[in-house]
């Protein structure tokens, strides 16, 4: 079986898209008072500080910004009774909300939050657990890069780059130049050899 990578974004298509969102952003909330940008470690991260910077250009306002790592919340990782697979031991949920900027105070603000590629819910989930375990926010916004479908919970974004109807069996892979040293963003999918 061989694999087959096109690129579906390229590093306009990526900065268009950011551009935008960061204008839904501002449409929406009407400004950014009390609004907070989180972004889901690795490359939510980096998008959540691009549109930190595209909106300080267009309101010449600063917005805080930060980072959250959600691998202690993910379903993916936990076997019955919150034990890790890896090591056996009981996983000890933390606090992982970074602030990069601002105070770092969620209680009552409004969350943007970040993420690459949207595709069954289960970080999402993940991340607004951690979020709730750092305080009570007024709302929760979701932004991504690319949204793939296949949901299995029901989580729906406000904010998306591209969406991107695929196959169980393609995959989405973004490449962010803060990370990777290019801007692009793939579907990969496997094809039968003749």
């Amino acid at each position: 079986m061989a694999t087959e990578k096109n690129v579906i974004m390229d590093e306009t298509a990526i900065r268009r898209a950011l551009s935008r969102i960061a204008h839904e952003i501002l449409e929406k909330n009407k400004g950014i008072e009390n609004c907070l940008l989180v972004g889901i470690r690795t490359r939510g991260v980096f998008l959540a500080q691009r549109i930190a910077e595209r909106i300080r250009e267009i309101e010449g306002a600063e917005i805080p910004c930060g980072e959250l790592d959600i691998t202690h919340y993910r379903d993916d990782r936990l076997m019955d009774g919150g034990v890790m697979p890896e090591t056996g031991d009981l996983a000890v949920v933390k606090s992982n909300l970074i602030m990069t900027s601002g105070s770092g105070r969620i209680h009552d603000q409004t969350i943007i939050l970040f993420d690459d590629v949207l595709y069954t819910g289960r970080t999402i989930r993940a991340a607004m657990d951690a979020l709730m375990d750092c305080g009570r926010p007024r709302m929760i916004q979701l932004a991504v890069l690319a949204d793939r479908g296949h949901r299995e919970l029901p989580i729906r974004p406000d904010y998306i780059g591209k969406n991107v109807p695929t196959s169980k069996h393609e995959q989405i892979e973004v490449a962010l130049k803060e990370y990777d040293g290019k801007d692009e963003v793939y579907i990969i999918s496997n094809r039968e050899e003749r």
